[in-house]
């Protein structure tokens, strides 16, 4: 009996251990498809981000769009657009017009404010989610321009 316990109290160990580094993946995050959000107050969240090669992370923040692109019509709509935020980091912004309003007045120069999710690539990262879930599953995201929000 004695056996019994110790083994499962070592697996259980090791399996917590895993779990902390990261070899089951996010407990909180990954695993159930939900994004983590990172701690309110936090300084240069999308610096880390980037730094880290960490995506999924639930991020607010505000940039200066310095670049327009054309709108991905290829399976659900995307208003693409390059933000530079206040750390020089570049930002592209994916927000899906079949679930919110596009951004029409949108111009180069403008400050647009965000909530989303960060996923890394090289370039700066790109932001999604930045609309409501119609099935309430995910936290909801947002634009904010020229003192509309678009969700």
């Amino acid at each position: 009996m004695k056996k019994l316990t110790l083994a499962a109290v070592v697996a259980a160990a090791i399996c917590f251990g895993l779990g902390r580094i990261g070899l089951f993946g996010d407990l909180a995050g990954t695993l159930t498809g939900q994004s983590q959000v990172m701690p309110e107050g936090t300084t240069d969240v999308l610096g880390t981000a980037f730094a880290r090669q960490i995506s999924g992370i639930q991020v607010t923040g505000e940039g200066v769009v310095t670049k327009l692109l054309a709108d991905d019509l290829e399976g659900s709509r995307h208003q693409r657009f390059i933000l530079k935020l206040s750390t020089g980091q570049t930002l592209l912004v994916a927000h899906n017009m079949d679930l919110a309003p596009r951004l029409n007045l949108l111009e180069v120069g403008d400050t647009v404010a965000f909530n989303g999710v960060y996923e890394w690539n090289s370039q700066g990262g790109v932001l999604h989610w930045t609309h409501h879930d119609p099935s309430g599953r995910h936290q909801a995201g947002w634009l904010q321009h020229n003192g509309l929000i678009f969700e």
